[in-house]
């Protein structure tokens, strides 16, 4: 394993997609649409039960 992937695959490389989909949704909920499911599941978030969250 190389010295890039082990960074990507491990703690680091989560926690930037984590930061990375926060910052996504966060954006998206500010603009009044609706974030992509993707980004949902990374933050641990059921997409179908987002929907059900009154903001």
């Amino acid at each position: 394993m190389s010295f890039r992937q082990a960074i990507r695959d491990g703690f680091l490389g989560r926690a930037f997609a984590m930061i990375g989909a926060a910052n996504a949704v966060s954006a998206t909920i500010e603009s009044g649409r609706r974030p992509k499911h993707r980004d949902l599941r990374e933050l641990g978030i059921d997409p179908n039960m987002f929907g059900k969250i009154n903001l």
